[in-house]
Parts: C-alpha cells; sequence; structure tokens
C-alpha cells in the first residue's frame, strides 16, 4: 500500500487511469504502413523500429516489426493486415492508405481478436482506435497565418499530398475553411506533391506557366523545399511558403533569414507519432482502458525556434517527437 501511495504523482495517477493489468512480454506487435517514399515516412518507421526494438530487448513485448505495402493501394494494404492475422500478431498498428477502404481488413482483425490502432492516416472502422493531429486546423492555420503576414490577401497555390488518403482530405478541407473565412485570398492552383520535394517540385513547375501572381503557398509537408526549388527556376519571386518540419526545407529558410529577412511558418504531425501508437497498442494489450479516439498537438516551428529544431534534426530528416510509455500514458490519462 506504501508503494502504491508513492506513485500518486502526476506520473501515478496516468499509470492509474490507464490501468496496465496484464503482462505483454509475450504479445506480438506489427507496424502496417502503406508507403515510405518521403522523408517524412523514413522518420516514422526508424522511429517505430528503435522504441519497438528497445521495448523487445526490454521484454516489454515479444515483438515489433514494420511492414510497407510497395505500392500506396488499400487493397495490397488490406492484403498485408490478412496476412498479419494469419502470423498471429497480437495488435496491429496502422497508417492506412485510405480511411474507409481497410475497414472491412480492419474488422476481420478486431474479430480475429487483433488489436488495431490507426495514427496519421487512420481509419474509420469502429473497432480500431485513432490516433491524429487535427489536421483540418492545421491546414486552416496555414490561411489564418497567411492572413496575418499578408493582409491584402493575394493568389494562393496548394499543394495537396496522397489522393485519397484522410490527412489529405483533412488538410485541404481546412485550408479551404481558411480561405472561405478570409476572402482576401484566392486559391489559383492545386497540384498534389505526395508529401516529397521531388514530386512537389515537379507538379509546381508543370503549373507555374499557367498560373498568375502569386503570394503565398499553402502546403501539407515534404513540399516546400521543392516548391521553393522551382519558383526559383522559373525566375519567379518566392512567395511566402508554409513549410512541414522537413530539415532540407528549415535549413533553405535559414538560408533565406539570413540572406534576405524571409520569414514564414512550419508545422507537421511529428513522426514520432508512431511510438505514441505502439504504446497505445501495448497498453490497450496491458489491459488499459483507452478512449477510440486520441489527438495530439501538431509541431510547429517558428521563426523564434528555427534554430534549435535545425539543431536537433538529422540531415535529411524531419522534426520530431518520440513518444514513451509514460509519455502515452499522459495523453491516454487526458483523454479519460
Amino acid at each position: 500500500m506504501t508503494k502504491t501511495m508513492m506513485l500518486l504523482g502526476a506520473a501515478g495517477l496516468a499509470v492509474a487511469a490507464s490501468g496496465a493489468l496484464a503482462d505483454t512480454s509475450g504479445k506480438r506487435i506489427a507496424l502496417s504502413n502503406n508507403y515510405a517514399g518521403n522523408s517524412w515516412r523514413q522518420a516514422m518507421l526508424q522511429t517505430f523500429e528503435e522504441v519497438g526494438g528497445k521495448a523487445v530487448e526490454e521484454g516489454v513485448v515479444g515483438a515489433a516489426d514494420a511492414y510497407t505495402t510497395s505500392e500506396n493501394q488499400a487493397t495490397e494494404q488490406a492484403a498485408q493486415i490478412q496476412n498479419m492475422i494469419l502470423q498471429g500478431y497480437d495488435a496491429i498498428i496502422l497508417n492506412a492508405a485510405s480511411p474507409t477502404a481497410l475497414n472491412g481488413a480492419v474488422e476481420e482483425a478486431c474479430n480475429a481478436g487483433v488489436t488495431v490502432v490507426s495514427f496519421d492516416g487512420i481509419v474509420t472502422a469502429p473497432c480500431a482506435w485513432r490516433i491524429a493531429v487535427d489536421f483540418k486546423q492545421m491546414g486552416k492555420e496555414q490561411v489564418e497565418y497567411l492572413a496575418t503576414r499578408l493582409p491584402e490577401g493575394g493568389n494562393l497555390l496548394e499543394i495537396r499530398g496522397l489522393a485519397g488518403v484522410f490527412v489529405d482530405d483533412e488538410i485541404h478541407a481546412g485550408i479551404e475553411e481558411g480561405v472561405a473565412e478570409n476572402g482576401q485570398f484566392k486559391i489559383v492552383g492545386s497540384v498534389h506533391g505526395d508529401w516529397a520535394q521531388d514530386v512537389a517540385q515537379k507538379a509546381v513547375a508543370g503549373v507555374l506557366p499557367s498560373l498568375p501572381e502569386v503570394v503565398g503557398v499553402v502546403t501539407q509537408g515534404g513540399d516546400g523545399y521543392g516548391a521553393a526549388q522551382a519558383f526559383k527556376a522559373a525566375g519567379r519571386d518566392t512567395p511566402l511558403i508554409v513549410l512541414g518540419n522537413r530539415q532540407d526545407e528549415m535549413q533553405w529558410w535559414a538560408d533565406q533569414r539570413d540572406a534576405n529577412g524571409y520569414e514564414t511558418l512550419s508545422l507537421s504531425i511529428a513522426p514520432g507519432v508512431a511510438s505514441l501508437a505502439f504504446w497505445v497498442a501495448q497498453q490497450i494489450l496491458d489491459g488499459a482502458e483507452v478512449p477510440k479516439d486520441l489527438t495530439v498537438p501538431f509541431l510547429k516551428v517558428t521563426q523564434d525556434t528555427l534554430d534549435e529544431a535545425l539543431e536537433t534534426t538529422p540531415e535529411g530528416s524531419v522534426a520530431n517527437t518520440v513518444y514513451s510509455l509514460d509519455d502515452a500514458k499522459g495523453v491516454i490519462s487526458g483523454a479519460m
């Protein structure tokens, strides 16, 4: 009893709320990922492998294995999930190609007794858990920021992500809402950059000749540097580009700031959300009561925090927050 009383600090309350009841040392967790073609996904996979690998070494779980489909196709990922069921995994954490097209496979997993935790690209199946930032607000906040910097408004270019994915739909909806509330802005062009700098650069370069003057670019992450390079190659003035926390674009931002005072905003979901999904799955397997929907803040870099973010972000990677078991317990406790 004395030991229990000693735990009743903030961390102890989180443990109590999460209700750990069972031994998970023999439980096996798998990551189903639909796409790995950009720096965010690579950082996400690395975070999962590091956190999951350490948990296996310490005997917290029996396995933490990551699988990525070769194509961003819901049918392929559904087959991957069905294979994980056959392999006997106890939990699947899922970054989904579609919010709805995987629901059948997810329900199949749930019916087989498999815990399913979706994150970033979430699913709508009622039996699954969901972890996401408020992507719609992330899109809207970009336009609100532009309104403070460009009060007279002007033409905007929108760079979207992977078509059909929950994240793309939500950020786009937020941008549309922001433009509707700030009528001084107008979207004059929209391209899909697939959250990748090279894809975004090519897409923007293709549409620029048909566009009038552009004062701002709203993005989804992994596309800001590519957009800047496309404007430069076209001989056009660099607009105010909202960035997405990638190291290469933050370095470009710092270089432009030092050269001419360039100022902008950068924001994205942290790829470390995979570590949060891992620990949430572990807690569910451990018998904890966990709400079906968990929301985490998006990670924001400002003019004042740019240098600090660059110092802690490896070259070619993304600004990140890695979640510990205690962090996960806190998120769960806060959502109860």
